[in-house]
């Protein structure tokens, strides 16, 4: 039997396949981390060599031999392929899958993993008489055949000389079978001389935290920088990364959403004189392999992206950074469920480098890994350039008259600050203009005909939409049960941008959320306007929480801070707080003294109280205590697995016949709850249930899901689900 390789295939296995070796392929000479095509199926695929044997447990007229070898180097270095096996094992996803998600798309298909170019040469037979068979008037082609004939090949910027119409005479000689053409590999860019500009002058606790973060350089530790808002944690970053660079390797900063990452980008790309690697979800295919190359090739000293970058190559690495750490969206929730801030945790101390986590509000499992000695944490407990906290006030929506939605008290300090110079930003995590339509009549609410929720009324589309399922509608012109008029009832982002525009009709107004900046470019335009100025009253979601610097905003408005408070989640407390403190943080991070409203009706609640009182770290310490009393993450693990279908009893049966498995599987100290149905039962169209396993910590749960799922995928009841199961999930819905 000749050489093995085995292969992980881009499929919803959890398996991988066994190849024989190309014909005249040397097998020590092919190292894991290698492309090749093999037949699957009735398909021709790529797949990524992880090994190769002597010899494979599958029968030798069972094996299949591999087309061809792809790359003469492979696209992962060996400590990347460890890590996406290890995560394929943790996160018990099938590894083909693990693995392409770590490469472009283009990759995926067989395209070059270097930067090709195309060149045009000669064929053999035309270099002996191509001029003599040329028609004599055919002056254009005898200069083109000329030109190719005196070189070996040429580019398009080479036969551009000859005529401005080169690829029409190219194209002729082609179609008579003397010209060739062909992908030729370029030579990697040189490694870059980088030139960092001269930053701020480092405040005293800045520099703390930047020198612990340069004599960890060459080993791993987990550093936790816990910055309030506005206290710089941007500035240590960069003077960490400087030193990195300056020792000719890369750093790795993975921000939590696309919203984060021009302001980020324009900071570095004034900072450092180098081609930065830029990786997100909004570039094409082409953009996003140009990153790839330009990061795995060292081109680019600074790699900066969003969840996915986690798998970006890295030819030197020195530092990983994890900004706004607390984040959810570095959770994956679909598909490969990964945390990034977590793999980015085990990538540092796979390659031994440093790893800095940032954030204003840590989450808790961050801050008990600092507690328990697991991490360093670093502090800064103060803002820069003598700027001072914004005070906090709670806005009794009980006792004060509201206009769609914005009170009196509220309305009044808004023009207070407006006349003052100052900008505002207006926070509510609600798009759309309001969330239900209503008849007053007959008490009908507009519902999603495929999920357990309402329509949410979009009103200059003239539109109703199920932000949970993506149903679309249009508003009806009456109510369908009794005819009558119905009306928006509550308040969005859409209607509060109305609200505004009438209550300051004179005021530059801008809202920012994903229906108002959908259009490629319009988020950076909008957040152009407001840092010029131009805009003085600001309204958004959620995008506008994390991490953005607006000098002149001096007043923060907290539109509904309830929405939060009586969550069924564990965590929606912590994500409340979060919330808040970041969103508050935007204020008066200048000169300008900042003030931040928070409208409720329960201004007694504890959450809301402590934070006003006592901030975010005093909520942590209580948070803490309760988790840890409960036995619940950090102080635990959990898992759930999932199902949904589109008739109601398939889920459950599924997951009833799961748990009777697990019993029997299953040491004490596994905990299985349920099966239960999801808070939303029904979305897009599908019943959804779960099954929660909780354990004291991982490795009862990894030995548990090593003998279980194998059997799980076997059961009948799994043909009629699409079903998944969730490692350390972020929400239980």
């Amino acid at each position: 039997m000749s050489g093995i390789l085995v292969v992980a295939i881009d499929a919803p296995l959890r398996r991988l396949f066994d190849y024989r070796a190309p014909p005249q392929t040397v097998l020590e000479s092919l190292r894991p981390g290698v492309r090749v095509w093999v037949p699957f199926g009735r398909r021709r695929v790529v797949g990524v060599v992880v090994e190769t044997r002597g010899s494979s447990d599958v029968p030798e007229s069972k094996l299949k031999t591999a087309v061809a070898v792809i790359d003469d180097e492979p696209v992962f270095d060996a400590p990347l392929l460890e890590l996406l096996r290890w995560a394929a094992d943790y996160y018990r996803h099938p590894p083909g899958e693990v693995i392409a998600a770590a490469l472009p798309a283009p990759l995926r298909t067989g395209d070059s993993m270097l930067e090709t170019s195309e060149r045009w040469t000669l064929s053999a037979a035309a270099r002996t008489g191509i001029l003599a068979a040329l028609p004599t008037r055919a002056n254009r082609l005898r200069e083109m055949a000329q030109f190719l004939e005196a070189r070996d090949d040429a580019d398009a910027a080479g036969l551009a000389t000859v005529s401005p119409r080169w690829r029409d005479h190219v194209r002729e000689l082609e179609k008579r079978g003397w010209v060739t053409k062909f992908r030729m590999a370029e030579a990697p860019s040189p490694r870059p001389d980088v030139r960092a500009s001269q930053g701020l002058e480092p405040t005293p606790d800045q520099r703390s935290a930047i020198e612990a973060i340069a004599g960890a350089q060459g080993r791993h530790v987990s550093f936790l920088l816990h910055g309030v808002t506005g206290s710089g944690k941007t500035e240590v970053y960069l003077r960490a990364i400087e030193e990195v660079v300056a020792r000719g390797e890369q750093a790795l900063v993975l921000v939590p959403e696309i919203a984060l990452t021009p302001q980020l980008v324009s900071r570095f790309a004034a900072r450092f004189d180098a081609p930065l690697a830029v990786l997100h979800s909004s570039l094409t295919d082409q953009e996003r392999l140009r990153a790839w190359r330009a990061a795995r090739s060292g081109a680019s000293p600074v790699v900066i992206g969003t969840r996915s970058a986690i798998f970006a190559p890295l030819a030197r690495p020195g530092l990983i950074v994890v900004d706004e750490e607390h984040d959810a969206s570095y959770k994956q929730q679909e598909g490969f469920r990964y945390s990034a801030r977590d793999l980015a945790l085990a990538r540092a101390q796979r390659l031994s480098i440093p790893v800095v986590l940032g954030s204003a509000t840590p989450s808790l499992e961050s801050l008990e890994r600092a507690r328990s000695g697991k991490a360093t944490l670093l502090s800064l407990p103060n803002r820069t350039a003598g700027a001072s906290q914004p005070a906090l006030h709670l806005v009794d929506l009980r006792r004060h008259a509201a206009t769609q939605g914005i009170a009196t008290p509220t309305v009044l300090t808004i023009k207070r600050h407006l006349d003052a110079g100052g900008q505002v930003l207006l926070y509510l995590n609600r798009r759309g203009y309001a969330p239900s339509l209503f008849c007053p009549s007959c008490g009908w609410a507009a519902p999603c005909p495929r999920c357990d929720a309402r329509l949410t009324v979009h009103q200059r589309e003239h539109r109703l939409h199920c932000h949970h399922g993506g149903t679309e509608q249009r508003v009806p012109e009456a109510c369908p049960t009794c005819g009558e008029v119905v009306k928006p009832v509550g308040q969005g982002t859409e209607r509060i941008e109305e609200t505004l525009a009438r209550l300051f009709p004179d005021v530059p107004l801008a809202r920012i959320d994903r229906d108002a900046v959908r259009r490629r470019g319009a988020l950076e335009a909008a957040l152009d306007r407001v840092t010029s100025g131009e805009v003085r009253l600001l309204v958004g979601t959620q995008m506008l929480t994390k991490g953005h610097h607006f000098p002149d905003v001096s007043l923060v408005v907290v539109l509904n801070a309830d929405q939060g408070l009586f969550g069924t989640d564990f965590r929606a407390s912590e994500r409340l707080a979060q919330s808040i403190v970041q969103v508050a943080g935007r204020a008066g991070r200048a000169e300008r003294p900042g003030e931040v409203l928070i409208q409720t009706e329960y201004p007694e609640h504890p959450l809301l109280a402590q934070l006003v009182t006592a901030g975010y770290d005093a909520f942590a310490s209580a948070a803490l205590a309760e988790r840890e009393l409960a036995k619940w993450p950090p102080f635990a693990r959990i898992a759930v697995l999932r199902a949904e279908a589109a008739q109601r009893e398939a889920p459950t049966a599924f997951l009833d016949r799961a748990r009777e498995i697990a019993e029997t599987i299953a040491t004490s100290r596994v905990e299985i709850l349920g099966p239960a149905s999801a808070p939303m039962e029904r979305r897009a169209g599908h019943y959804r249930a779960q099954l929660l396993l909780h354990a004291a910590t991982h490795s009862p749960l990894q030995r548990l899901f090593a003998r279980w799922l194998p059997a799980v995928e076997e059961l009948p009841e799994a043909r009629k689900v699409r079903w998944s199961l969730d490692v350390d999930p972020l929400e239980l819905f």
